[in-house]
């Protein structure tokens, strides 16, 4: 596709998500354009939706349905979601049924990440298991040693780029919350401590670095790296997520953090 038609694409589209009224016609056409093209609906989905956050779902029809509903649907591969413009702050996300020439890899690809949001989802209000967390300079940490605090843990390994990546920004929002926060930034990390001790020389990284972590975190049913964790002062979790930038936007949300 060429460029100019690509960006006239997604301009349309934008234009039709942003002024479109409280019916369904219009969100229906603007995922009639999306789901012709990959790539169209792939860059639309992730600029535009965050599934990990709190919003109004809504069927097909638009009527209101629960988050679970909504993140089940998704996993069934006929279904996307749309942005529909929102009364309030929260964002609205409306299911779109995918019609028979939308493409192939768009239902699968959807599907597959919409399982992981779902089992986010289900981790969310459930206890965080017991542990015993030792790191690189021998402190250790327990469940009941951190009662009163809020965890805030990210799973990575040296060879993750995306996980390395995140330092920067993860250093940044550290500094910001080190006075006055019960914050307790904890990285689980699946590499040996001699590894990781290498790597670290001449890299900042603000997190408390605990070694050979992955056993805990597949217990945890977690597979995707970087995920981070944030469990409150009662050991209850309270959201997970992929990215640095979710993290971080629901500690603010909670107004435990700068």
């Amino acid at each position: 596709m060429k460029i100019s038609s690509y960006v006239s694409t997604m301009a349309t589209a934008f234009l039709i998500i942003s002024c479109a009224p409280q019916g369904t016609e219009d969100i229906k056409v603007t995922g009639a354009q999306l789901e012709v093209l990959f790539h169209d609906w792939w860059t639309y989905h992730n600029e535009n939706l965050v599934l990990s956050a709190e919003f109004e779902a809504l069927d097909e029809d638009g009527g209101t349905i629960t988050k679970e509903a909504f993140l089940e649907a998704l996993t069934t591969e006929v279904y996307i979601p749309l942005e529909r413009e929102s009364p309030s702050d929260k964002p609205f996300y409306q299911l779109y049924r995918l019609g028979p020439k939308a493409d192939s890899d768009i239902g699968p690809t959807m599907a597959n990440e919409a399982q992981t949001f779902l089992q986010y989802f289900r981790l969310e209000g459930t206890q965080f298991p017991d542990f015993s967390f030792t790191d690189l300079d021998g402190m250790t940490y327990t469940k009941e040693g951190t009662k009163g605090q809020v965890l805030v843990l990210k799973t990575w390994f040296i060879n993750c780029g995306a996980c390395i990546a995140e330092f920067p920004d993860l250093n940044e929002f550290v500094e910001q919350n080190e006075d006055g926060k019960d914050l307790l930034f904890i990285s689980l990390a699946t590499d040996r401590a001699p590894a990781l001790e290498e790597f670290l020389i001449g890299r900042e990284f603000a997190y408390t670095v605990v070694p050979e972590a992955g056993p805990f975190i597949r217990k945890i049913g977690l597979r995707i790296y970087p995920t981070h964790i944030i469990v409150d002062g009662d050991g209850v979790i309270l959201k997970v997520v992929n990215k640095a930038s979710e993290m971080m936007a629901f500690l603010e949300g909670l107004e435990l953090a700068g």
